[in-house]
């Protein structure tokens, strides 16, 4: 084997956490950790293998971070890698712009991290010459192209690129370093270290292009097995890439079908049953849940009406399991069914089942801004970091809520 490096990107050391704080302070306090875990066994997946770099496509932190805590436990594994004779090379993302620890922490001289211009670093791994390109961000934002400002390809050597991009538009992510794959691979690298996009995905061509994912979810807008990617280069120069899954916690979204049950007691057996299978069939250290209750079911208004029952019901499952964890329980049972119950409030829940609630009503936006003015800092984005997702999130929680202000109603008209 003629070189090894570890690519990895979007760590969010010490991510601050949001919905998930409020909920359950047991599996806020695991998950807040879980960001820290992972990475430490990045590092040590780089000493086992004895590879020659590891390289951080961005967001390596996470926003106005400010911790020195943050700071001393990365330089402490750092230090490991030197110790280990590995490399480390680094570009600064978006949220990296944006943290004092950026500007602030000093890294053992094996570290490079690239500056907001251009650089190449050229070094010899195995008796093999390497080039490793990179830019950091300056500013959080960077809604221009930044291939124009690398330098042209090393001759003779295996020539890295390093870029934290949304590539042509991801959804739910704002437009970073844009650029296409057709962009990429006309600049004659061998090897495109990505980074930005949460979602793993490999792009085979004359250059391998890859965008690791977030090695470690943080809720469950980032469900599903998460990876970093062990790179090795033969003598040829062929590239052979392995997905080493290091997370801590994996989030699932778990679909619960309750259009064939009339029992409220079978919902209940199905939902225990689900999530049962869900930790079964999951190798993930720690598996956090959110089941959703789907399907056009009589028991639609129930469900709503007894959320928190549903809910104690999957807690218990959990802590019997002890590895499980809910996140919560989502009803998404068609509310069609409800708006055939007849009567005031069946004909309520037909309007809301039309989707007359509208988001991005500049009302309900004016409400919205007032009340994130008045959360802590670190939650003011939980219910999104973009418009798009904000808009999401705010109709399903406006459709959810009505749904069950009518559960209460029709208990009552009954």
């Amino acid at each position: 084997m003629a070189f090894k490096f570890v690519h990895t990107a979007d760590i969010h050391l010490d991510s601050p956490l949001k919905s998930l704080a409020l909920r359950d302070a047991n599996l806020a306090e695991m998950v807040g950790s879980a960001t820290r875990i992972t990475f430490s066994r990045i590092v040590d997946l780089c000493l086992a293998e004895q590879v020659q770099a590891l390289v951080i496509a961005g967001d390596l932190y996470d926003g106005g971070q400010t911790s020195m805590k943050t700071a001393r436990f990365l330089s402490q594994e750092m230090e490991r890698l030197t110790v280990g004779g590995v490399q480390v090379f680094i570009i600064r993302g978006n949220h990296d712009a944006a943290s004092k620890i950026t500007r602030e922490l000093v890294l053992p001289d094996a570290v490079k991290v690239f500056s907001g211009r251009a650089e190449v670093e050229e070094v010899t791994w195995n008796g093999h010459s390497v080039a490793v390109h990179g830019i950091s961000f300056r500013q959080p934002h960077a809604p221009d192209s930044l291939l124009d400002q690398f330098h042209p390809p090393v001759p003779g050597a295996f020539n890295i690129g390093l870029l934290h991009t949304s590539l042509a538009g991801a959804s739910g992510h704002d437009p970073y370093a844009p650029c296409t794959l057709a962009d990429l691979q006309n600049m004659s690298f061998d090897y495109w270290a990505l980074g930005h996009i949460h979602k793993r995905a490999v792009y085979p061509g004359p250059t391998t292009v890859v965008m690791p994912g977030i090695p470690q979810g943080r809720d469950i807008g980032e469900a599903g097995r998460k990876s970093v990617t062990l790179v090795s280069v033969t003598d040829a120069g062929r590239v052979n890439l392995q997905e080493r899954h290091l997370a801590v916690a994996q989030f699932e979204r778990l679909a619960v079908e309750c259009s064939a049950i009339a029992d409220w007691s079978d919902v209940v057996e199905t939902l225990k049953h689900g999530l049962r299978s869900a930790r079964r069939d999951n190798e993930g250290e720690h598996l956090i849940v959110r089941p959703v209750l789907e399907g056009k079911s009589p028991l639609t208004w129930r469900a709503h009406r007894d959320a928190d029952l549903l809910r104690s019901e999957a807690q218990v499952v959990a802590e019997q399991i002890g590895t499980l964890w809910i996140d919560k329980v989502e009803i998404a049972l068609d509310a069609e069914a409800a708006s055939k119950a007849g009567g005031a409030v069946g004909e309520m829940a037909a309007l809301v089942a039309d989707g007359p609630l509208r988001a991005d009503d500049p009302r309900v936006q004016a409400e919205l801004d007032l009340m994130l003015k008045h959360l802590p800092r670190e939650l003011r984005g939980i219910i999104g970091d973009n418009e798009e997702q904000v808009i999401e999130a705010l109709g399903d929680a406006m459709r959810q809520g009505a749904m069950d202000i009518l559960a209460r109603l029709e208990e009552s008209e009954g």
